[in-house]
């Protein structure tokens, strides 16, 4: 409860929601000594499985979980989107998004929401009382809403995001150390304005726990070198949870989530190689580094993760396939992925959607014909250069993973079965008691 809200008397319900991202259900329910706090949550209040979406990637994930809708309404689908009637891809960020975020929902009822850290979020809006953006601002002084907040995120040291390059070395001491002051200071941000704000929600979202997934999750699925600082982070994370839930009164409610779950990575698999190999992708020349560089004979191509377009007449700029053979070549192109086997013979398509069934709305014009979700240990990759084999190895041991993302709260109404990313959403404003006309994707959890 903010400091305004104490002096006024309001008894409101409020809603804490604290992002977590890429952290496991998996993770959590094995080691309950490392995770105390989440734990008893789930014990005296819910918790369980929450499904991401399809592609589970935060830069997708995150505007569908603060909209409630899918990405064909967002119009967000990954990390690189494509230009409408275009080979020209760009990174979607805030600005990018369609659909009405929570916050807005939340400000447009007559209530106050502080935003900070929530990934694809640049620039801040200046329609909520404060926001700082998250993973894709440019730095602090670009993410920040006004000065104040700008003089006070300085003083606490705080930064956008951890050092990722630190994690390619091989030594990892430094950007385990980046990755703890990152945590540090955004803990100190969030319990600041969790104490000082008059909110009616307030949305954090802690991110370095992907960026430790990314590094040391392998080394925690297999007792590597790393394993122990990799518990002994989360150990931490828990115990800021646990700080937060102790400063929350009876009438606000706390939600932890994550937006997609993790796994270990054993194989980057190079999407527009195995094209190129299968004779589906060429390039106009040699030297060749992005989309634009496809020649007319393409028949398909891929941008991460996993997301397959077929290249149709009428609809790309330079489109070969018609019309009419439509299906029988995305057939075809399926049988392809399904026979794609990885160095250990494993099947590498745990699944493959078509896109018209799980992408519908206004911004629907440049969903993927397909998304692959892979299995275990096999991370789709896209470049269109500097790959001359289908499977490599990189720096990184951790890979997203669809199934296993999860939810906690407080609140012990919670029905958990089934819940998805898109039920997120109308949770909160249920909770907030804040009524929404538009239609969500997902519904309330509320029992």
């Amino acid at each position: 409860m903010g400091l305004f809200d104490r002096l006024r008397g309001d008894d409101d319900e409020r809603v804490v929601f604290l992002g977590i991202d890429g952290v496991p259900l998996d993770l959590v329910e094995d080691h309950p000594d490392v995770f105390e706090n989440l734990t008893d949550i789930a014990e005296t209040g819910s918790g369980g499985r929450l499904e991401s979406i399809v592609p589970p990637e935060s830069s997708a994930c995150w505007p569908s979980l603060t909209t409630g809708q899918n990405p064909g309404s967002t119009g967000v689908y990954g990390f690189q989107d494509r230009e409408v009637d275009s080979y020209e891809t760009y990174v979607p960020l805030g600005r990018h998004v369609k659909a009405t975020r929570l916050w807005d929902r939340v400000t447009d009822a007559g209530r106050d929401a502080t935003v900070l850290n929530v990934p694809v979020t640049f620039p801040p809006s200046t329609r909520v009382q404060r926001m700082v953006s998250g993973f894709l601002s440019p730095d602090l002084d670009a993410a920040t809403s006004d000065e104040d907040l700008r003089e006070t995120l300085d003083g606490f040291d705080y930064r956008i995001d951890v050092n990722a390059k630190l994690g390619h070395d091989d030594d990892k001491t430094e950007f385990i150390e980046n990755a703890h002051a990152t945590l540090d200071a955004r803990y100190d941000a969030f319990s600041h304005y969790l104490d000082q704000d008059d909110w009616d929600l307030f949305f954090g979202v802690f991110m370095s726990t992907d960026r430790v997934n990314h590094f040391l999750f392998g080394d925690y699925a297999t007792d590597g070198e790393y394993a122990d600082e990799f518990l002994e982070f989360y150990r931490k994370l828990d115990g800021y949870i646990g700080e937060i839930r102790d400063s929350l009164d009876d009438d606000t409610t706390l939600i932890v989530a994550s937006d997609h779950g993790f796994t270990r990575l054993e194989w980057e698999v190079n999407c527009n190689q195995f094209l190129a190999d299968e004779g589906w992708l060429s390039y106009a020349d040699d030297d060749h580094d992005a989309l634009t560089d496809i020649d007319d004979e393409t028949r398909a191509y891929s941008l991460i993760p996993g997301r397959f377009y077929l290249n149709v007449e009428g609809r790309e700029p330079n489109g070969v396939v018609p019309e009419s053979e439509y299906e029988a070549t995305r057939e075809e192109l399926i049988d392809d992925l399904e026979s794609l086997t990885g160095p250990d013979g494993r099947q590498v398509c745990k699944r493959i959607v078509k896109g018209e069934t799980v992408f519908d709305g206004a911004h629907d014009d440049i969903a993927p014909d397909l998304v692959v979700i892979p299995a275990d240990g096999f991370d789709l990759k896209s470049g269109f250069a500097g790959k001359e084999a289908v499977f490599t190895e990189g720096p990184r041991n951790g890979m997203h993973k669809f199934e296993n993302s999860l939810l906690y709260s407080t609140d012990p109404d919670l029905d958990l079965s089934d819940a998805n990313l898109f039920d997120v959403t109308p949770t909160v404003l249920d909770l907030l008691d804040v009524e929404a006309d538009d239609e969500f994707d997902g519904e309330s959890l509320l029992s």
